[in-house]
């Protein structure tokens, strides 16, 4: 048996599909979420799915989940990192951290290196965490990071959009540095894009209720789109990509930037920074 846990709203979308499919598997699922109640719909009456609360967008809070689970789950075998907010507007963290940066990069960053020594304490274990193709059009700019807390100067859409691409890219860029630390251990890790989800476009992106049933016939519905993340969780023999990038159950090339190794381990030193000073 292992134990995985989500840190999304997983009443709905992939991190739904995505956590009652290894439960129904026999893993035991802990749906780390913002909201019990939307925690509450994924649950279902499987007492293998149970919920603990975990908002990314307090670095306090990660701290928090980690210290409780620690304490009362003995194994840690997959984590899954599946956060994707993508906020329309000037939303900020608790800690002052723009919120796509905050919670798609900085929460999954820290409650990764929280738990870390559970996962290699536990056999071969994996850390999934899901990117997007978005990051292609993905850029780091420390200076900005450093005088904004954030990866953005604006606030409108187009603002919110680059921020959601730039956390992406993030993402990726933790991946491989993660792989390089964690090499000689029994811990891989992944990234992935799980394909354009329906039910992530219209909440996040505001699709129109008349598109709806146009956009069902070109995108994927949340089972599909779990998939890949099924696929880095689960599949034998991917351990020698660890650090690598998926999409359609298949190692992909991500973007250059995705690639540079010296981008990837400062990210991880400012990361580390950020987090310390918060």
């Amino acid at each position: 048996s292992f134990c995985s846990f989500f840190d999304i709203l997983c009443n709905c979308g992939i991190g739904k599909s995505t956590a009652l499919d290894l439960a129904k598997r026999g893993a035991r699922v802990i749906l780390a979420c913002r909201d019990k109640r939307r925690a509450e719909a994924a649950e279902s009456g499987n007492n293998q799915v149970v919920f603990m609360q975990l908002d990314l967008a307090s670095l306090e809070s990660v701290c928090r989940f980690a210290e409780t689970f620690l304490k009362t789950e003995p194994r840690l075998d997959i984590l899954i990192n599946n956060a994707g907010t993508c906020v329309l507007g000037s939303g900020r963290t608790k800690d002052g951290f723009g919120m796509a940066f905050g919670v798609n990069h900085l929460g999954h960053f820290l409650l990764t290196k929280l738990l870390l020594e559970r996962l290699q304490q536990c056999g071969s274990s994996r850390v999934v965490t899901v990117a997007a193709r978005l990051h292609c059009f993905g850029s780091i700019d420390f200076p900005l990071i450093d005088s904004e807390k954030d990866l953005v100067t604006g606030q409108s859409m187009c603002h919110t959009f680059k921020a959601y691409c730039n956390s992406k890219l993030c993402n990726v860029l933790f991946t491989r540095e993660l792989s390089n630390r964690l090499e000689g251990t029994n811990v891989t890790c992944y990234c992935l894009h799980p394909g354009v989800i329906h039910t992530s476009l219209c909440r996040n992106f505001g699709l129109p209720h008349l598109l709806t049933p146009i956009a069902k016939l070109f995108l994927l519905d949340p089972n599909m789109g779990s998939q890949t993340t099924l696929y880095c969780a689960l599949c034998e023999g991917i351990e020698p990509f660890s650090g690598r990038y998926f999409a359609n159950c298949s190692v992909q090339q991500p973007s250059v930037k995705g690639q540079d190794d010296a981008l990837a381990q400062k990210l991880w030193e400012v990361s580390e920074r950020l987090i310390s000073t918060s």
